[in-house]
């Protein structure tokens, strides 16, 4: 894993940035308290819990149902004179918005609460969801879908008793009723709880659902009615619980931002001791204590954008073009490397990331294209014969049916050995090791290749370290060496000699085929387990075999515990070691 340098990861460069303006915001600070000629007056903050709770009820509902505090006057007034209070709402800047009565300046009180339907206080509230289930927003109900509403949760009501359920109507997500158990029978889920949506809701459902799928980079989500996130793997059918839960983190932000428009917008709530009327605010501050303040203020607030538009900027930019970048993975772009940071990493991994795609397209659709190309000359010769036969151009005798049995067979074999690949591919290559001599296994190999060695002048060699008693699969080793020894005879010339060698090692066996031919190119060394692949594209399926011989040998191989390897210099032919795991 590559690390970056600590001088240009990107946490000691937002360390930085952080430590500037904190060291900034501490001395202007340290300077205004020690220029204060006066302490601030600190106001009493409610005087009982239940009336903060009633009045943070009371104005919580109204923020939900109403898009500004025009018109909170009247409710706030009439809560003032019930409780023999002072309650006033500031906006999060501290500007009033209304007040009960006057009295000293609360700029630096504590507020009581911060009403905002849309982050509500869990503590006062006992609720669950920080959304007001009592704001609509855009998904208000016309008067007949309301009706409809109630008469589908009715009859869901009676079909939940029916399997001996008990449950009760509540107000859900939207402001939208539901049907919450309250008393578990058997199977109620048969019951529909929650209505479907109505046509009001429709639209800004899907608008919901795209906030999600945006924020969490998956445009394959569900939303359910009663907004139960999903993202479903379309290949099984099932969630894929690790995406599933980053769409679900998206949703609150998602409704955040789809009904902040028509909600009030967030206040603080002062619930104090009504003050004397007549009496003067008292500053903490004098005039030229409030002037220094604000220039110090400024001057933290001036510091602290230019840090972060300097900051996000030249973040932002790259990982806007990782962005691009990641959305069109088709495309395979690439996006420039313009640092040694994180995000340059992240850059050289995407393009690696690309790369690799590219490289398994084009390897997919030459196998493809291999695939139809060795299945089409053995299917055009028999097809030939048989309409010669058919028309009476050629008899049916011993010779053309062996002709025929000969491609079928070779059928088989690339049919066979394209199962084997996709088995391996697949981690489903089935394996029956068992105690087994491994010079008996491999003898068997050499006599049965004996005959096409002698027809191809090629002597075959063999020599055994002793004669160990292994744990292997015995078909799937005589496969193994079979495929390097028809591999080795074929690229032997007359004359040539095909040693084999096996010996075992601290319970690792070593199997070495070696052949005297032409040898591999170092250029084509790292390609000759490609399947389909042939040093010598001029070669035939007769000459040069199928192309996965050497593929099935390694996966073979793989399978027990081990691998294939390749050496070889031009002129001097080539040798396949074979190692695996046996005792």
């Amino acid at each position: 894993m590559t690390r970056v340098p600590p001088h240009r990861s990107l946490i000691f460069r937002l360390l930085v940035a952080s430590v500037t303006i904190a060291i900034a915001a501490i001395v202007a600070t340290s300077w205004l308290a020690a220029q204060s000629t006066s302490q601030a007056i600190r106001q009493e903050i409610g005087q009982s819990l239940s009336d903060d709770k009633s009045v943070y009820d009371e104005l919580l509902t109204y923020a939900a149902t109403h898009t500004d505090w025009s018109g909170v006057q009247p409710l706030v007034a009439d809560r003032a004179r019930a409780l023999g209070r002072r309650i006033t709402l500031m906006t999060e800047k501290r500007r009033v918005i209304v007040d009960s009565a006057p009295g000293p300046s609360l700029e630096l009180a504590r507020p009581s609460a911060l009403v905002d339907p849309l982050w509500v206080d869990l503590t006062l509230t006992g609720r669950t969801d920080h959304i007001d289930p009592r704001v609509v927003g855009p998904y208000r109900l016309t008067a007949k879908e309301q009706q409809r509403m109630r008469r589908q949760l009715d009859e869901a009501l009676e079909c939940v008793r029916t399997f001996g359920s008990e449950g009760v109507i509540t107000t859900g997500p939207h402001g939208r009723p539901k049907l919450a158990l309250t008393r578990m029978g058997k199977e109620p889920y048969l019951c529909t709880l929650v209505p479907d949506l109505t046509r009001s809701e429709q639209r800004p459902f899907e608008t919901l659902r795209k906030l999600v799928a945006e924020c969490a980079h998956e445009p394959a989500v569900t939303l359910t009615p009663d907004l139960v996130v999903t993202v479903v793997d379309r290949a099984k059918g099932v969630p894929i619980p690790d995406r599933t839960d980053r769409a679900a983190q998206c949703l609150q932000g998602a409704r955040y931002t789809q009904l902040e428009p028509y909600v009030a917008p967030p206040a603080l709530l002062f619930v104090t001791d009504p003050g004397d009327p007549a009496a003067q605010p008292v500053s903490p501050f004098s005039r030229p204590n409030l002037v220094r303040l604000g220039t110090a203020t400024g001057i933290v607030l001036i510091l602290a954008v230019l840090v972060t538009v300097v900051v996000g900027s030249r973040l932002v930019r790259p990982l806007r073009a990782l962005t691009e970048a990641a959305r069109r993975p088709t495309e395979h772009q690439r996006v420039p490397v313009t640092g040694k940071d994180e995000i340059g990493l992240l850059a050289v991994a995407l393009n690696e990331s690309t790369e690799r795609r590219e490289r398994s397209e084009q390897q997919r659709k030459a196998m493809v294209n291999d695939v139809a190309h060795e299945l089409r000359n053995p299917l055009t010769n028999i097809r030939n014969w048989l309409e010669a036969a058919q028309d009476g151009l050629a008899t049916i005798d011993g010779p053309l049916l062996t002709l025929l049995h000969d491609e079928t067979v070779h059928l088989q074999h690339i049919v066979d050995d394209l199962r084997d690949l996709a088995a391996a591919d697949a981690g489903s290559l089935r394996m029956h090791p068992e105690p087994m001599h491994l010079d008996d296994a491999i003898e068997q190999v050499l006599d049965a290749h004996r005959p096409g060695a002698a027809a191809a002048g090629v002597t075959l060699a063999m020599s055994f370290d002793g004669d160990p008693l292994v744990v292997a699969d015995p078909v799937r080793l005589r496969q193994l060496v079979g495929n390097l020894l028809s591999n080795a005879i074929r690229h032997s010339e007359r004359g040539g000699t095909v040693t084999v060698r096996a010996s075992t090692d601290a319970g690792r066996l070593t199997i070495t085929v070696a052949d005297t031919g032409a040898g591999i190119a170092e250029a084509d060394l790292p390609r000759v387990f490609d399947r389909f692949w042939r040093a010598d594209e001029s070669r035939t399926r007769s000459t040069g075999g199928s192309g996965l011989g050497l593929p099935i040998a390694r996966k073979i191989a793989e399978a027990h515990g081990g691998g294939l390897t390749v050496q070889s210099t031009p002129g001097a032919g080539a040798t396949f070691t074979a190692t695996l795991t046996g005792s």
